[in-house]
């Protein structure tokens, strides 16, 4: 079975720090595998690399079988295949939120209205904000924004999901709203790759977790694997701060 992502000695690089010091790592067709790590350790530079966003300063990246890091790639095609939601929602403030979720598939994908609004519709239920389809951003709570920013993505039927730490900037009180979308598309299949502080998240819908730190993996396997029993002390260290926040290390 092809890997639904491959990336080959990933480097990238801006000016003279160097952020991501040879990734290498793969996710299978409907994996979900979360990626953890402290600030400034790359995950988001990675991220961003898998859709070039950034372009890698060496490396290869393979999404869905085309490598998008091949100087003959079409990479606008490419890019329609990998959907990705960041921490701040990015829907535009003037559209309401029907509106955001059809314009790229009429722009990008040049679906008609009727068609455009349907899927439209469809991916606003699935996220659960059908009966905000009429609002305007401004009149949406942060986390109806991310839903609606989901549905966004996944209304370009993307191969690919890429979640930049997607409840990073909502109210607690709203962040499993957010994260319940996530494991409903996980337990449907879909292939994510998710950079998140959510370890309970991580633990119960990841297939695998990925522990970054000073922009190399230090250690790559199952959820319960990584967070429950990590086998490098600079893992147990990390999750010792992360799941208690008083804990330091002496």
């Amino acid at each position: 079975m092809a890997h639904a992502v491959e990336i080959r000695n990933l480097h990238k690089s801006f000016g003279a720090l160097q952020v991501l010091k040879g990734i290498d790592f793969t996710v299978d067709p409907g994996q979900v595998v979360c990626v953890i790590g402290p600030s400034g350790s790359g995950k988001s530079t990675l991220l961003r690399c898998v859709n070039l966003l950034e372009e890698p300063t060496s490396g290869q990246v393979v999404v869905d079988g085309v490598e998008l890091t091949h100087r003959d790639v079409d990479i606008d095609a490419a890019r329609r295949r990998v959907g990705m939601v960041f921490q701040q929602f990015n829907l535009f403030p003037h559209m309401t939120a029907l509106e955001n979720v059809m314009i790229a598939q009429r722009r990008v994908l040049k679906r008609g209205r009727a068609e455009a609004e349907r899927i439209a519709v469809e991916n606003l239920e699935k996220v659960g904000v059908a009966d905000k389809r009429d609002s305007y951003p401004a009149q949406l709570s942060g986390g109806q924004q991310q839903r609606v920013a989901i549905a966004r993505a996944l209304a370009m039927s993307p191969a690919l999901m890429l979640f930049d730490e997607p409840t990073s900037a909502l109210d607690p009180e709203l962040v499993g709203d957010v994260l319940t979308v996530m494991r409903k598309l996980a337990e449907e299949g879909m292939t994510m790759l998710v950079v998140t502080h959510e370890m309970a998240f991580a633990r119960d819908v990841a297939d695998r977790v990925v522990f970054m730190d000073g922009g190399v993996i230090v250690e790559d396997g199952p959820a319960e694997q990584v967070i429950g029993a990590p086998r490098h002390e600079r893992t147990k260290s990390f999750l010792r701060r992360v799941l208690d926040p008083t804990h330091t290390d002496v």
